[in-house]
């Protein structure tokens, strides 16, 4: 009996592990084949969430066009150096060092220089 127990936890542990790895690899798929970092929601440089409204107001007042990649739109993804138009974030928002953009549908907080994603908002 305790052989059959000990061969069943071999077996689910065999076939659990390529589940376990392919879930760890989505997370790391991004833009400019760049490793996806996770950021806080609550980071402090960042777009708050109780100012997310108000930012979402301002991106669709402004009619920020929208740019398209052909990868997924990441946390700790780079975007393209070329083609894309990075914007600040107004005072009145919200105070940040980052600047946005429209990406694939998706609002992106982008550090300027590295031109990383830190942030997706919603």
């Amino acid at each position: 009996m305790r052989n059959k127990l000990l061969a069943i936890a071999a077996l689910t542990a065999a076939l659990g592990a390529p589940l376990a790895a392919q879930a760890q690899s989505e997370m790391t798929v991004g833009v400019g084949r760049s490793s996806a970092v996770i950021v806080n929601d609550d980071d402090p440089d960042g777009i708050t969430v109780q100012e997310r409204p108000a930012f979402r107001e301002y991106v669709v007042r402004e009619r920020i066009p929208a740019y398209t990649v052909p990868d997924r739109v990441v946390v700790g993804a780079t975007l393209p150096d070329a083609g894309v138009t990075y914007y600040d974030v107004p005072q009145s928002v919200a105070q940040t060092p980052y600047r946005y953009t429209v990406v694939n549908g998706s609002t992106v907080l982008v550090e300027p220089r590295s031109r990383r994603i830190v942030q997706v908002i919603d």
